[in-house]
């Protein structure tokens, strides 16, 4: 894909990310919308997304996402990041539906590159980090690189994940030259908790059990329990990451109630299971060490199932 080819003829654009935006939805889509109104002026751009976690929000850009859509509102060109299919869109699906053409950049495994053009590598860490291998990187500004260096950091949990390569560090590298506050961002928007995100993890820990003789850990939360801490999605990310942590562990699972027996269903791997192939066999996806997917039943329902399937692959 060639961002000067895509653009050629094109007035209006749209950037969509998927529903519930983590940090390499937000620093791909954020950081290509800075270029796109830097370096193409005369092309009129937005950006869709869901509300943002708090954390996010140095981004000056932040300020500028849409968060609903009007039927009036039509684009030339839909561009979609980090999204595996266009019905994780959510809210802006209408927007992409509408469009003129369709372009996807993603680095999910599962997706079956369904857009008009498409820039996909599974074996990328982020697709913050495709979007920087996309743009001229004489032109990508400090504010650019904050953004791509977030998405980057978080879909390789600070590069300790496996999909981190040799190419990622040199990446990072290059966006780290731009004068960024690295370990600022990393600070910020990967360690730091409040008080109540922290005493949910706790919960999710204490609450947590290990199956599959000890290969296995997972935990819940319902909505009443969310309601009860004053927590929303946004504020639960990390803690399947911080399950994963614990020694002997090959998957972890994490789930949380969206609305009455249906949660939404975070997998992490450390070992050879691939846990996208469990997800997509639910209708989610991602890649083979971290995956998600919405599924409907009891929590210990869905727990049944899940381990049923990671066990297979045991």
């Amino acid at each position: 894909m060639e961002l000067e080819r895509l653009l050629q003829g094109v007035r209006r654009v749209a950037l969509g990310g998927h529903v519930r935006p983590d940090g390499d939805c937000v620093g791909s889509t954020l950081g290509l919308y800075q270029y796109l109104q830097k370096n193409y002026p005369e092309i009129t751009v937005d950006v869709y997304l869901e509300p943002v976690p708090d954390s996010f929000r140095f981004i000056g850009a932040a300020a500028d996402i849409r968060s609903e859509v009007t039927e009036t509102e039509t684009y030339d060109l839909f561009i979609l990041l980090d999204c595996g299919d266009s019905d994780r869109l959510g809210f802006s699906k209408m927007l992409y539906e509408q469009a003129g053409r369709t372009a996807c950049i993603d680095h999910h495994i599962s997706n079956q590159a369904f857009a008009d053009e498409n820039e996909i590598d599974p074996d990328a860490s982020s697709t913050s980090e495709l979007v920087y291998r996309l743009l001229d990187k004489e032109k990508i500004t400090k504010e650019i690189a904050e953004c791509l260096y977030l998405g980057i950091v978080h879909d390789t949990g600070v590069f300790q994940y496996s999909c981190t390569a040799p190419e990622t560090m040199e990446a990072a590298a290059e966006l780290m030259r731009k004068g960024i506050d690295y370990s600022g961002i990393i600070d910020r928007t990967f360690y730091q908790k409040s008080y109540v995100q922290n005493q949910v993890l706790g919960k999710a820990l204490l609450d947590s059990k290990l199956l599959l003789d000890g290969k296995c850990i997972a935990s819940f939360l319902t909505k009443e329990e969310m309601d009860v801490y004053g927590v929303k999605p946004k504020e639960l990310d990390g803690i399947v990451s911080q399950l994963r942590v614990t020694k002997g562990v090959e998957v972890a699972i994490f789930l949380y109630e969206l609305s009455h027996h249906e949660f939404k269903v975070s997998l992490r791997a450390t070992g050879e299971v691939d846990v996208s192939r469990i997800a997509q066999q639910f209708g989610g996806g991602g890649h083979k060490k971290a995956a998600g997917v919405t599924m409907k039943g009891s929590a210990e329902e869905i727990l049944s199932r899940l381990v049923e399937e990671i066990q297979k692959q045991l």
